[in-house]
């Protein structure tokens, strides 16, 4: 199996195995949902790290206002009475404003963020140093995860307005947010490697060889940004080595010379 480092820009995203005859379409496609699928589960941890903390979303035409201004336009917050959970609620406020304020009891927290931890640990950029790739059924069990641990915690369900349900349900909408511009379509995803894109119509073994024992660099971008900026020769830790080495050298030499001038 070819084993493909999967980089976004610069940075380090995951590792991933692949048969050198894979075709490089579906190869495309896996690689993309594996990507998009962790920033889901991002996305949603950070949106649980909220709900342990503050409770349910208010409605949209609620969000923002103050106590006042809810009573005077006689507005209520219909689903966060329903959305109650597990074992009472403890009013916390929202300062900015978006969600109500019935966070869930200690206990009740701290099981929403033990499995916050646990999904990220599966997803994480440190299993491209322990060498452990990510696959797609590694974010569909973090995500499980999550999904279980919210129906503990709000066993009525959270409100359809809430963007952790509408994760869960794929209804997000990212639409303006930051969190829009890391998404990458699967249709318009390339894949770079070596400063040559990685044609779909081809196999991964017609760029590199038939050597199954392999190790790539991949860059995932979307279509029409362009090549990426290849792999330095070497990395920026061997560079620092480097300089050392001949900072050291160069303080030996001037000893050197400074011992003969003075023999």
């Amino acid at each position: 199996m070819v084993l493909l480092h999967v980089k976004r820009g610069d940075e380090s995203q995951f590792l991933l195995q692949a048969p050198g005859s894979a075709e490089l379409e579906e190869l495309t496609v896996q690689v993309t949902r594996v990507y998009n699928g962790r920033l889901k589960v991002q996305r949603l941890c950070s949106e649980m790290q909220e709900l342990a903390e503050l409770g349910v979303f208010l409605p949209p035409n609620m969000q923002g206002l103050t106590d006042e201004q809810m009573e005077e336009l006689k507005l209520k917050d219909e689903w966060g009475e329903k959305c109650v959970p597990s074992g009472g609620a403890v009013f916390k406020k929202d300062d900015i404003g978006r969600r109500n304020g019935q966070a869930p009891n200690e206990k009740m927290k701290q099981v929403l963020k033990k499995t916050i931890e646990e999904a990220k640990a599966i997803i994480s950029k440190t299993q491209v140093e322990a060498n452990v790739c990510v696959t797609m059924e590694m974010v569909k069990d973090a995500l499980d995860q999550l999904r279980g641990a919210v129906m503990i915690v709000y066993p009525m369900g959270l409100p359809p307005y809430d963007p952790i349900r509408m994760e869960f349900e794929d209804k997000e909408d990212l639409s303006g947010t930051q969190a829009a511009l890391s998404v990458i379509k699967e249709s318009e995803a390339q894949l770079w490697w070596a400063a040559k894109e990685l044609r779909r119509t081809k196999k991964l073994s017609d760029y590199v060889g038939k050597n199954e024992k392999t190790k790539i660099i991949v860059k995932i971008q979307q279509r029409g940004q362009g090549a990426p900026a290849r792999e330095p020769i070497i990395s920026s830790e061997e560079q620092k080595q480097l300089m050392l080495y001949y900072h050291r050298r160069q303080e030996e030499l001037k000893e050197t010379a400074r011992a003969s001038r003075l023999g």
